[in-house]
């Protein structure tokens, strides 16, 4: 009996009204029936003992007639209060679990709940790092508001571009994460590139400012048995790479050092004044 009603009490119970009114009604058949039992242990003794001021008949009736009305009415009246409480206290516990694992300027999920939801992907699917190009240059030149305005721009584009099997989230200043799910490598590697060259080619106004904005991306594979720090490593020397390579583009980890001495080539002899030499690549590619 402990055990039944500790798993009516349980928070889970509680998320909608409906389940507070099954709980009161639960309880309140519950007191009627323990007050039954103890009308049929106690009056029959007493009325054999003489002890009960009516007929054996007319005390089990009164008892059974005492039991729905107070018994019930009680224990009902009491697990509604209690019901309710606890649905309050549902709510507000949702409420705050919701907010410990957001974001609040951007609205997308934080650092923590992204982590989570990395370590629970069991299928192939692809981990995206993001980074807003030159964003301390923004802050410097157009206030910090605007690299605010600049953040939530970048979330609404994200959160639009990925559907519902996607996990998007802000990990943190201007760098954000995407595990895309759902389809083959090349379709989520084409999606990703769809989303660095859509956000390239619109122009931010905020504060009567036009912001261009760019953003670089590295990619790394999730397979199953993959290690998921080593796929999160991965992911980042790419991003490194993107950076190195000249920013505004989108790196898949398999693409290493062709894509970097490829890279180079194209940048021309005054690569390494631009921050390009071939150390920096080196880094990148975990060399």
């Amino acid at each position: 009996m402990r055990n039944w009603m500790s798993l009516q009490a349980d928070f889970g119970d509680f998320h909608y009204r409906r389940h507070v009114y099954v709980f009161a009604l639960k309880m309140s058949f519950l007191a009627v029936i323990f007050s039954g039992v103890i009308t049929a242990l106690t009056i029959p003794p007493l009325g054999f003992l003489g002890l009960l001021p009516v007929t054996l008949s007319h005390a089990i009736g009164f008892g059974a007639i005492f039991s729905w009305l107070v018994g019930g009415t009680v224990s009902g009246m009491l697990s509604l209060a209690t019901g309710f409480t606890m649905h309050e206290l549902t709510l507000s516990r949702a409420k705050f679990e919701k907010l410990s694992r957001t974001d609040t300027l951007s609205g997308l999920l934080n650092r923590r709940a992204f982590t989570e939801a990395l370590d629970r992907i069991e299928g192939d699917a692809s981990l995206v790092i993001f980074d807003v190009d030159r964003f301390k240059a923004i802050n410097d030149r157009f206030g910090h508001a605007c690299g605010d305005a600049v953040i939530t721009a970048v979330s609404a584009v994200l959160i639009t571009a990925f559907d519902e099997s996607s996990v998007v989230a802000r990990l943190g200043g201007e760098e954000f994460g995407v595990i895309v799910s759902g389809e083959p490598l090349e379709k989520r590697l084409e999606r990703i590139q769809a989303v660095q060259a859509d956000i390239a080619g619109r122009p931010l106004v905020a504060d009567g400012n036009h912001i261009a904005i760019t953003i670089s991306g590295g990619v790394a594979d999730l397979i199953p048995g993959r290690n998921k720090q080593q796929v999160y490593a991965s992911a980042d020397r790419a991003l490194y790479l993107a950076k190195a390579l000249g920013r505004n583009r989108v790196v898949h980890e398999r693409e290493g050092l062709h894509h970097a001495w490829h890279g180079l080539a194209e940048a021309g002899p005054d690569a390494e004044g631009r921050g390009l030499g071939s150390d920096n690549v080196m880094q990148a590619c975990g060399i």
